[in-house]
């Protein structure tokens, strides 16, 4: 052996440096196995490693045929557990002195790398680098690989990258500009991306969005013309050249479509009788026939047009209050030839006074089958209303996205709870208040307009499995946004220039080796942003392998990246073993730890009789060991924190960081937690056990033992000891030697000499109580130096005896007063009454009538009798 020999022992001990200085020949190898296997029997920590293989390795080195030697190996070995022998992990410098030699041992043991490294693809160095290791260990840090004596032109490390493939700027208009096509117009940047994806990696690149000036606009006028609107139809009537003016101040290229709808022509929706389907109104009312939809105008930009095909139009009628407007707007969404949608901004208006039927409503009327969300107009009808449900809710969502339709519904008072709710399940839709009449549906339009077009908001389409994107945006003035708000901006005006940065990371690769491809795009425009993902999932070194390379035990294998990828019916670290040739059983023996049942501790596989461990989703959980037997994840926790947050998880016990113990760390040796106000540990009522106070006596508690809620308090627990020994009184005046002598008394004068707590560092108390003849006494009681002092004033605080005479002449002054009023107050009662007795009498006197009626038995004594005769002559 020469100095500064190096070797590999069981994949897990590295013998840096070995010296034997001094000695030669067979001594020095004597010595070496001596060492080796008493170094290997007297360590504390152990761990079994086969026999078989230790002596193959030790007497490979040089003395093969030395009988002495492997005389004493075996019968190390033997002793030992039959074929095993017990080899220790030091994790310091170890020292061992015989009478041969003298040699000094670093032992290195290679623990995974920190889950905040980014591993290295692979090392592709020779096979002996990671001998009787798992392929997986070719698979790390780089300093670690570097640890390992991985060449760097070996190390492998792939990395993510972007590629702007189409990068067309945003279109900037000037004075100079003049009218430009749709397609000529670019309002989002870059257009085109590709991705080189790494496990874990994220790439993020920019996209720039501005909002073009005079950009082209397509309205479509979707109108309810059930007889409820019938008013609302003649204020339409002159829309087309109304709307056309008005738009001509935001777009030089605006066109406008109409349509119809009234309801499912099915009962119970509406009347089936022969003379309802010709004319659904009631009385003298001229109604046309109820019909579902009716693309009445292709998108144009003639607005007289619009007005005469409007005005053309008449009133239906339905039975049920709501209407089939989701059929319509399936319809216009889909047929994009019938309507002429192009690829610029696409607006509906959706006008009604009603609410509306969904999926599921089909059902009264005997319709089962889903809406299928394809187009169905034939002569600009819709024709399959009475086959097709209604459409559900999500599904216009998607058909109105898919076809960059921002939707406006111009709805009545009555229905704008309705519809509000609905505009927060559909984006970039608005809700507008229709007058009764449908008078101000232009300016509802304009502002509707106005107000979605102020917001962008990215989607991406359907990400493939294991990627994740998210969205950062800074937005006008430099307001940043993230998560949610990351995807959008508001308030931007014409020529305003946004930015979003976007990342999206793979956190595995997909089942296929082909790139995915998905899209973002802001809501309500047609421009789109292709982004191409591509996938490291294999290095480069594995398109270079080796066939049948010699490395591989007779060429039994392909040496793919510096390890070997086994040929059909080969398998082993380096295809040493055939499975025909070998028992699987004999292999498994190697693979099962204390003789166990379980191989690899069901961590892992038995690969030719070593086992390679299962790796996790999450890269920073790892097994490890012989048998699989360790981890880093399942150690105990506190505040669910893997060992506390304090420690690192090694084989499954914690190794505690400095000033912590416990089998999670949680225990802190920290006894400035403890410390009460008076710098005393738990106020001398408990110990500090993990940084917190255990309460000595049970009776105490709080963080430093300073509460008792169940004791009488400091003053009433010493009050009758500091009573008899300052003033010879009280219960204990008889036991007051034996029962009181536990603190030193000490008198003062007033109560201005007693002890402040202001003044003093330790805990004061400061006491009044009262004596059987009630009076005051004051006494301080302390703790101080495991001394307990009592400070008490020498004199008694008596209140001084009552003054009779006052209490009598105040009692008799008292009484006199009292009797006084009660006098007064009866007097002024009497006053009251006979007032009130004289009213009512000078009442009743002027109410008296006294009648003059004569007496009805009364008869005079007059009679007077009259000549008939007599003429008065």
């Amino acid at each position: 052996m020469n100095n500064g020999l190096q070797t590999r022992l069981f994949g897990a001990v590295y013998v840096k440096r070995i010296d034997f200085s001094g000695l030669t020949g067979w001594k020095k190898f004597h010595c070496f196995i001596l060492h080796s296997i008493t170094y290997f029997t007297t360590s504390e920590n152990l761990r079994f490693v086969s026999a078989t293989f230790i002596l193959q390795r030790l007497a490979s080195l040089s003395a093969k045929n030395n009988t002495e030697v492997q005389q004493l190996l075996y019968i190390k070995i033997w002793n030992l557990y039959s074929d095993r022998i017990i080899i220790s992990f030091l994790f310091s410098s170890y020292m061992f002195v015989s009478t041969h030699c003298v040699t000094e041992l670093v032992v290195d043991v290679f623990l995974h790398a920190s889950p905040t490294k980014r591993n290295a693809c692979t090392c592709t160095g020779p096979l002996q680098i990671f001998l009787r290791q798992p392929k997986s260990a070719r698979c790390d840090d780089v300093e670690s690989l570097r640890k390992r004596k991985c060449d760097e032109k070996n190390i492998e490390n792939p990395r993510g990258n972007i590629d702007i493939n189409t990068n067309k700027p945003v279109t900037i208009r000037n004075s100079n500009t003049g009218k430009l096509k749709p397609e000529q117009i670019t309002q989002i940047q870059p257009q085109k991306v590709t991705l080189t994806l790494r496990s874990g990696e994220a790439q993020t690149f920019d996209l720039k969005f501005r909002r073009a000036e005079d950009y082209p606009i397509d309205l479509y006028y979707l109108m309810d013309l059930s007889f409820s609107m019938k008013d609302d139809l003649e204020n339409v009537k002159n829309l087309g050249t109304d709307l056309m003016r008005e738009m001509q101040a935001i777009t030089s290229d605006f066109r406008i479509g109409f349509g119809s709808f009234v309801e499912k022509t099915v009962m119970p929706y509406i009347s089936t009788t022969p003379a309802r389907l010709i004319n659904p109104c009631t009385g003298n009312q001229n109604c046309t026939s109820p019909f579902s939809y009716k693309n009445v105008l292709k998108l144009t930009n003639k607005g007289d047009e619009f007005n005469r095909l409007v005005s053309q139009q008449q009133i239906s009628g339905n039975l049920d209050s709501p209407e089939g407007g989701f059929d319509a707007i399936m319809q216009v969404a889909v047929c994009e030839e019938q309507i002429g949608w192009r690829n610029v901004t696409r607006l509906l208006v959706f006008s009604t006074d009603a609410g509306f039927h969904f999926a599921g409503d089909g059902k009264l009327g005997g319709i089962v089958l889903p809406n299928d969300g394809k187009c169905h107009l034939e002569n600009n009808m819709y024709t399959m209303s009475h086959y097709y449900d209604y459409p559900s809710i999500a599904h216009l969502v998607q058909k109105l996205s898919d076809h960059n339709i921002q939707t406006i519904f111009a709805v009545t008072e009555e229905f704008q709870p309705v519809y509000k709710e609905l505009k927060n399940l559909i984006p970039k839709s608005a809700v507008g208040t229709l007058s009764s009449n449908s008078s101000n549906v232009i300016k509802l339009i304009i502002d509707a307009y106005n107000s979605l077009s102020s917001e962008v908001i990215l989607e991406n389409g359907r990400l493939p499995e294991g990627v994740s994107i998210t969205y950062k945006s800074i937005c006008k003035n430099g307001v940043e946004g993230t998560g949610e708000n990351g995807r959008k901006c508001s308030n931007i005006s014409l020529g305003d220039e946004v930015t979003f940065k976007i990342s999206v990371e793979a956190q595995k690769c997909p089942s296929h080796d082909k790139p995915e491809v998905i899209t973002i795009k802001p809501l309500g425009f047609t421009e789109e942003v292709e982004v191409v993902l591509k996938f490291i999932c294999d290095c480069e070194c594995a398109a270079f392998g080796e066939k049948n390379s010699k490395d591989c035990t007779n060429g039994h294998g392909t040496l793919e990246c510096g390890a070997c990828k086994c040929n059909e019916g080969r398998i082993g670290g380096q295809c040493e073993c055939s499975k025909d040739e070998v028992r699987t059983e004999d292999l498994d023996a190697n693979c099962r730890k204390d003789n166990g049942t379980d191989i690899c501790s069901n961590n892992g596989d038995c690969v030719c009789g070593t086992c390679e461990c299962k790796k996790r989703e999450n890269p920073a959980e790892v097994y490890s060991g012989q048998y699989c037997e360790c981890d880093n994840f399942n150690c105990d926790r506190s505040n669910n924190k893997l060992c506390g947050g304090h420690g690192q998880c090694v084989c499954r016990k914690c190794v505690c960081d400095a000033n912590y113990t416990g089998s999670a760390c949680d225990c802190s040796m920290d006894s400035s937690t403890c410390l009460a106000k008076n710098g005393q540990i738990c106020n001398g009522r408990g110990i500090c056990d993990c940084g917190i106070c255990k309460c000595t006596n049970p009776k105490f508690q709080g963080p430093t033992c300073e509460i008792c809620p169940t004791c009488p308090g400091v003053c009433t627990e010493h009050k009758d000891c500091v009573q008899c020994r300052a003033f010879k009184e009280g219960e204990k005046k008889d036991t007051c030697e034996q029962d009181c002598s536990y603190f030193d008394l000490i008198k003062v004068n007033d109560r201005d000499k007693l002890p402040q707590p202001t003044d003093q560092s330790f805990p004061l108390t400061h006491c009044k109580e009262r004596d059987a003849n009630d009076c005051w006494f004051y006494y301080t009681y302390a703790i101080r130096n495991g001394t307990k002092e009592v400070y008490v004033v020498e004199s008694l605080e008596c209140p001084a005896g009552p003054d009779i005479i006052p209490i009598v002449a105040g009692v008799v002054a008292g009484i006199v007063l009292i009797g006084l009023a009660l006098l007064l107050i009866w007097k002024l009662l009497m006053i009251i009454h006979d007032r009130r007795e004289f009213a009512k009498f000078e009442k009743e006197k002027m109410n008296a009538k006294w009648d003059a009626s004569e007496n009805p038995i009364y008869k005079s004594a007059v009679t007077t009798v009259i000549n008939p005769k007599y003429e008065g002559k």
